[in-house]
């Protein structure tokens, strides 16, 4: 859902997708066991990925995907990079852009929402610092890919998605694939979750004009704050620690999301001369 610094979107607007077609793809998935990635020892093969549609071919590209976009851009982590190299992306974007699914850009997934290009993916899930135990909260969460990669690294992943349309997609694709660590909640992100607070780790997928307070508040003792923050145009990816009650912040790299909408987010519609959300 944004537009990175690293080979940048080249601003044309997305092709139109029908709804349909979202909730179509969830059909297609089947189940495969996978090896472990979480800390604590224990078998993730409840949360496989497709076997008759994750054929070579796309085995094949989703490695090449790794290689060349993360691991050449100082995606450093085993863990993260393990994940990336799991999680079908192909099998989370519509029929008409499976092809594309393991190029460097974001693609459109329906509802005006874009899932996110490869590579702001891993770099969240890096900066997020996760070893395995924690209970995680997503902001925006599309079609579910970044929450099924959260999935492969922390014990839970709570994901909010505003448009009802994608929050059911993704709800029943997470299942089908088996990644049953996995909610998906419908509401305004802005406000973040709070019956599962507090999270050990939040990470928002949409540029926000200020870090929404409720997110603050929801946020763990020692937890971290991944989030977009600044103009609609152009934000910068901070990470927010929280110890003792203060938090510190740090920029990590440039970068473009859709707005944030809601209550502590950008008002909707946008303003004209702002990117439409996708």
């Amino acid at each position: 859902m944004q537009f990175g610094k690293h080979e940048a979107n080249t601003g044309a607007a997305p092709l139109p997708v029908i709804a349909s077609n979202v909730m179509k793809l969830a059909d297609l998935f089947a189940r495969r066991p996978m090896t472990s990635l979480n800390g604590d020892g224990k078998s993730l093969s409840d949360a496989g990925v497709a076997s008759n549609t994750d054929s070579e071919a796309f085995q094949s590209a989703r490695r090449e995907m790794v290689d060349r976009q993360l691991r050449k851009r100082d995606i450093r982590s085993p863990r993260v990079l393990e994940a990336m190299c799991s999680v079908p992306r192909h099998l989370f974007v519509p029929p008409e852009y499976m092809d594309d699914a393991y190029t460097d850009s974001p693609l459109p997934i329906g509802a005006g929402q874009t899932i996110s290009q490869p590579y702001m993916v891993a770099a969240m899930a890096e900066a997020l610092l996760l070893e395995g135990s924690e209970k995680v909260l997503e902001i925006g969460a599309g079609s579910g890919y970044q929450a099924a990669v959260l999935s492969l690294l922390a014990r839970e992943v709570i994901a909010v998605e505003s448009q009802p349309l994608l929050a059911d997609a993704a709800r029943i694709r997470l299942v089908k694939l088996g990644y049953n660590n996995v909610w998906i909640q419908t509401g305004d992100g802005s406000l973040g979750w709070p019956p599962e607070a507090p999270y050990d780790a939040i990470l928002v997928t949409a540029g926000a004009p200020f870090v929404p307070p409720p997110l603050i508040d929801q946020l763990a003792e020692g937890g971290r704050l991944v989030i977009p923050v600044g103009p609609a145009k152009q934000q910068e990816l901070l990470r927010i620690l929280k110890r003792e009650g203060r938090t510190t912040q740090e920029s990590l790299i440039a970068c473009r999301f859709v707005p944030l909408l809601g209550l502590f987010g950008w008002p909707s519609p946008i303003p004209a001369g702002e990117p439409s959300r996708g």
